[in-house]
């Protein structure tokens, strides 16, 4: 079995929740099962708009690993506000709390109508409010 197929990816199945919470769930324990597999399943999610902006892989790792996204990897906990849909599209604002300090991130997920994850939501953005 590659790595890939170890970890959380789109499906019909997860509502937007629970495709922000896979993120979070993976990056809270970044190394498990393999170095940055966390970075992985959030990039799993990415949509194909996102993946062409921050990708390939080594470069979307390389970006959440700067100053901006750090937090989100091997994060103490997270607060998730409340979710706000508009029709394919869903913001939610989540608190991360790490070593004592906090950031507030954006994410924006939406349902894709076609490719490769159609009917299934996938994030468009993470923007660190």
């Amino acid at each position: 079995m590659s790595n890939d197929e170890q970890l959380k990816s789109p499906s019909p199945d997860y509502s937007p929740e629970e495709v922000i919470n896979a993120q979070l769930d993976a990056m809270k324990d970044n190394d498990n099962p393999f170095d940055d597999s966390g970075i992985e399943t959030a990039f799993n999610f990415a949509s194909q708009k996102n993946k062409q902006a921050t990708g390939p892989l080594p470069r979307f790792k390389k970006m959440v690993h700067n100053k901006r996204y750090s937090m989100l990897l091997n994060h103490d906990r997270a607060e998730l506000g409340q979710i706000e849909r508009d029709g394919d599209t869903a913001t939610q604002t989540v608190d991360v709390y790490k070593d004592g300090e906090s950031v507030k991130y954006r994410f924006e997920v939406e349902l894709q109508e076609d490719g490769e994850n159609e009917g299934c939501w996938t994030t468009n953005s993470v923007l660190r409010v």
